[in-house]
Protein backbone atom coordinates (compact mmCIF):
# COMPACT_ATOMS: atom_id res chain seq x y z
CA UNK A 1 0.00 0.00 0.00
CA UNK A 2 1.47 3.33 -1.09
CA UNK A 3 1.88 6.36 1.14
CA UNK A 4 -0.79 8.26 -0.81
CA UNK A 5 -3.35 5.46 -0.35
CA UNK A 6 -2.68 5.41 3.39
CA UNK A 7 -3.23 9.16 3.59
CA UNK A 8 -6.44 8.86 1.56
CA UNK A 9 -7.74 6.23 3.98
CA UNK A 10 -6.93 8.51 6.90
CA UNK A 11 -8.79 11.35 5.15
CA UNK A 12 -11.83 9.14 4.57
CA UNK A 13 -11.84 8.03 8.21
CA UNK A 14 -11.72 11.68 9.33
CA UNK A 15 -14.65 12.55 7.06
CA UNK A 16 -16.56 9.49 8.30
CA UNK A 17 -15.94 10.45 11.92
CA UNK A 18 -17.29 13.92 11.25
CA UNK A 19 -20.44 12.54 9.61
CA UNK A 20 -21.07 10.16 12.51
CA UNK A 21 -20.70 13.01 14.99
CA UNK A 22 -23.21 15.14 13.07
CA UNK A 23 -25.68 12.24 12.85
CA UNK A 24 -25.57 10.90 16.41
CA UNK A 25 -24.24 13.61 18.71
CA UNK A 26 -26.55 16.39 19.94
CA UNK A 27 -23.91 18.53 21.67
CA UNK A 28 -23.48 21.77 19.73
CA UNK A 29 -19.72 21.94 20.43
CA UNK A 30 -19.09 18.36 19.27
CA UNK A 31 -21.18 18.95 16.15
CA UNK A 32 -18.92 21.90 15.29
CA UNK A 33 -15.92 19.62 15.78
CA UNK A 34 -17.56 17.07 13.48
CA UNK A 35 -18.10 19.72 10.81
CA UNK A 36 -14.43 20.74 11.05
CA UNK A 37 -13.45 17.08 10.65
CA UNK A 38 -15.49 16.84 7.46
CA UNK A 39 -13.96 20.02 5.99
CA UNK A 40 -10.41 19.01 6.85
CA UNK A 41 -10.92 15.48 5.58
CA UNK A 42 -12.38 16.66 2.27
CA UNK A 43 -9.58 19.20 1.89
CA UNK A 44 -6.92 16.52 2.38
CA UNK A 45 -8.69 14.17 -0.07
CA UNK A 46 -8.79 16.88 -2.74
CA UNK A 47 -5.13 17.69 -2.15
CA UNK A 48 -4.18 14.02 -2.43
CA UNK A 49 -6.14 13.72 -5.68
CA UNK A 50 -3.78 16.22 -7.33
CA UNK A 51 -0.99 14.36 -9.16
CA UNK A 52 2.09 14.34 -6.98
CA UNK A 53 5.33 15.58 -8.56
CA UNK A 54 8.71 15.27 -6.95
CA UNK A 55 10.54 18.57 -6.52
CA UNK A 56 14.00 17.95 -7.89
CA UNK A 57 16.84 20.40 -8.54
CA UNK A 58 17.47 21.27 -12.20
CA UNK A 59 19.65 18.81 -14.02
CA UNK A 60 23.28 19.80 -14.26
CA UNK A 61 24.30 20.56 -17.82
CA UNK A 62 27.92 20.61 -18.86
CA UNK A 63 29.22 22.49 -21.87
CA UNK A 64 30.92 20.33 -24.45
CA UNK A 65 33.50 22.87 -25.59
CA UNK A 66 34.67 20.61 -28.41
CA UNK A 67 31.24 20.90 -30.03
CA UNK A 68 31.31 24.72 -30.05
CA UNK A 69 32.55 25.95 -33.40
CA UNK A 70 30.84 29.31 -33.92
CA UNK A 71 29.53 32.23 -31.86
CA UNK A 72 26.02 31.03 -32.77
CA UNK A 73 26.81 27.73 -30.99
CA UNK A 74 27.70 29.75 -27.89
CA UNK A 75 24.44 31.69 -28.14
CA UNK A 76 22.50 28.43 -28.33
CA UNK A 77 24.18 27.19 -25.14
CA UNK A 78 23.69 30.59 -23.53
CA UNK A 79 19.96 30.37 -24.19
CA UNK A 80 19.80 27.03 -22.37
CA UNK A 81 21.80 28.38 -19.43
CA UNK A 82 19.62 31.53 -19.33
CA UNK A 83 16.45 29.50 -18.83
CA UNK A 84 17.91 26.73 -16.65
CA UNK A 85 21.00 26.87 -14.44
CA UNK A 86 21.38 30.64 -14.70
CA UNK A 87 17.83 31.16 -13.36
CA UNK A 88 17.74 34.46 -15.26
CA UNK A 89 14.12 33.97 -16.35
CA UNK A 90 12.98 33.87 -12.72
CA UNK A 91 13.30 37.65 -12.55
CA UNK A 92 13.91 38.91 -16.09
CA UNK A 93 11.79 38.65 -19.19
CA UNK A 94 12.58 39.00 -22.86
CA UNK A 95 9.82 41.31 -23.95
CA UNK A 96 7.09 42.96 -21.89
CA UNK A 97 5.79 40.81 -19.05
CA UNK A 98 3.61 41.65 -16.06
CA UNK A 99 5.22 38.92 -13.99
CA UNK A 100 8.81 40.09 -14.47
CA UNK A 101 10.29 41.60 -11.31
CA UNK A 102 13.42 43.02 -12.94
CA UNK A 103 14.24 44.90 -16.16
CA UNK A 104 13.13 43.54 -19.51
CA UNK A 105 16.22 42.23 -21.32
CA UNK A 106 14.85 42.53 -24.84
CA UNK A 107 17.42 44.40 -26.89
CA UNK A 108 19.87 44.62 -23.98
CA UNK A 109 22.68 43.33 -26.19
CA UNK A 110 22.30 46.39 -28.41
CA UNK A 111 22.26 48.83 -25.50
CA UNK A 112 25.20 47.57 -23.45
CA UNK A 113 28.71 46.47 -24.35
CA UNK A 114 29.80 42.93 -23.63
CA UNK A 115 32.22 44.26 -21.00
CA UNK A 116 29.43 46.08 -19.17
CA UNK A 117 27.18 43.02 -19.29
CA UNK A 118 29.98 40.83 -17.93
CA UNK A 119 30.59 43.28 -15.10
CA UNK A 120 26.86 43.54 -14.35
CA UNK A 121 26.65 39.76 -14.03
CA UNK A 122 29.77 39.27 -11.91
CA UNK A 123 29.90 42.58 -9.98
CA UNK A 124 26.28 43.72 -9.72
CA UNK A 125 27.08 46.19 -6.93
CA UNK A 126 29.58 48.13 -9.06
CA UNK A 127 26.95 50.81 -9.55
CA UNK A 128 24.75 52.09 -6.74
CA UNK A 129 21.67 54.19 -7.46
CA UNK A 130 21.29 57.19 -5.15
CA UNK A 131 17.95 58.91 -4.69
CA UNK A 132 18.25 62.68 -4.14
CA UNK A 133 14.52 63.35 -4.37
CA UNK A 134 14.27 64.15 -0.69
CA UNK A 135 16.21 66.16 1.87
CA UNK A 136 19.09 64.77 3.84
CA UNK A 137 21.39 61.92 2.96
CA UNK A 138 20.52 60.34 -0.39
CA UNK A 139 18.98 56.92 -0.13
CA UNK A 140 21.01 54.09 -1.62
CA UNK A 141 19.47 51.47 -3.87
CA UNK A 142 22.00 48.64 -4.28
CA UNK A 143 21.36 46.30 -7.18
CA UNK A 144 19.16 43.28 -6.42
CA UNK A 145 21.04 41.29 -9.02
CA UNK A 146 22.88 38.31 -7.46
CA UNK A 147 26.49 37.42 -8.20
CA UNK A 148 25.85 34.75 -10.79
CA UNK A 149 29.44 33.53 -10.70
CA UNK A 150 29.09 32.64 -7.01
CA UNK A 151 26.88 30.27 -5.07
CA UNK A 152 24.08 29.37 -5.25
CA UNK A 153 24.00 29.97 -9.03
CA UNK A 154 27.72 29.63 -9.61
CA UNK A 155 28.02 29.98 -13.39
CA UNK A 156 31.43 29.38 -14.94
CA UNK A 157 33.13 31.93 -17.15
CA UNK A 158 32.23 29.82 -20.20
CA UNK A 159 28.57 29.88 -19.23
CA UNK A 160 28.62 33.64 -18.63
CA UNK A 161 30.22 34.27 -22.03
CA UNK A 162 27.57 32.04 -23.62
CA UNK A 163 24.80 34.08 -21.99
CA UNK A 164 26.37 37.28 -23.33
CA UNK A 165 26.40 35.69 -26.80
CA UNK A 166 22.72 34.80 -26.41
CA UNK A 167 21.78 38.33 -25.29
CA UNK A 168 23.61 39.85 -28.26
CA UNK A 169 22.06 37.42 -30.74
CA UNK A 170 18.61 37.92 -29.23
CA UNK A 171 19.08 41.68 -29.70
CA UNK A 172 19.97 41.29 -33.36
CA UNK A 173 23.54 42.39 -32.73
CA UNK A 174 26.73 40.75 -34.04
CA UNK A 175 28.04 38.32 -31.43
CA UNK A 176 31.32 39.73 -30.14
CA UNK A 177 32.13 36.65 -28.03
CA UNK A 178 34.34 34.10 -29.75
CA UNK A 179 34.66 30.37 -29.00
CA UNK A 180 38.43 30.88 -28.73
CA UNK A 181 37.78 32.71 -25.45
CA UNK A 182 36.34 29.61 -23.80
CA UNK A 183 38.46 27.98 -21.14
CA UNK A 184 39.42 24.42 -21.99
CA UNK A 185 39.25 21.97 -19.06
CA UNK A 186 42.68 21.30 -17.62
CA UNK A 187 44.26 24.35 -19.23
CA UNK A 188 45.32 27.59 -17.62
CA UNK A 189 42.55 30.18 -17.71
CA UNK A 190 42.67 32.71 -20.49
CA UNK A 191 43.12 36.40 -19.87
CA UNK A 192 40.16 37.84 -17.99
CA UNK A 193 37.47 39.64 -19.89
CA UNK A 194 38.08 43.37 -19.87
CA UNK A 195 35.57 45.02 -17.58
CA UNK A 196 33.92 48.36 -18.11
CA UNK A 197 36.19 51.28 -17.47
CA UNK A 198 34.72 52.52 -14.27
CA UNK A 199 35.64 52.97 -10.66
CA UNK A 200 35.04 49.96 -8.40
CA UNK A 201 31.89 51.57 -7.12
CA UNK A 202 30.21 54.18 -9.25
CA UNK A 203 27.11 56.11 -8.43
CA UNK A 204 24.10 57.04 -10.54
CA UNK A 205 22.18 60.04 -9.37
CA UNK A 206 18.44 60.45 -9.63
CA UNK A 207 17.19 63.49 -11.39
Amino acid sequence: MSEVVKLQLIGLSVVGSGILILLFIRSQFLRVIGFVFIVLGLFSLVALAVPQMASLPPAEESIDIASIKTPADMASIGQKVFFSKGQCALCHSIGPSESARCPDLKGIGAKLSREFIFESLTQPQAYIYLDYRHEGIPKEYPARMPYINKDPIGLSKNEILSIIAFLQQMSGEPISVNPSELEMPGKAPAAPVKTAEAAPVAVAQAQ
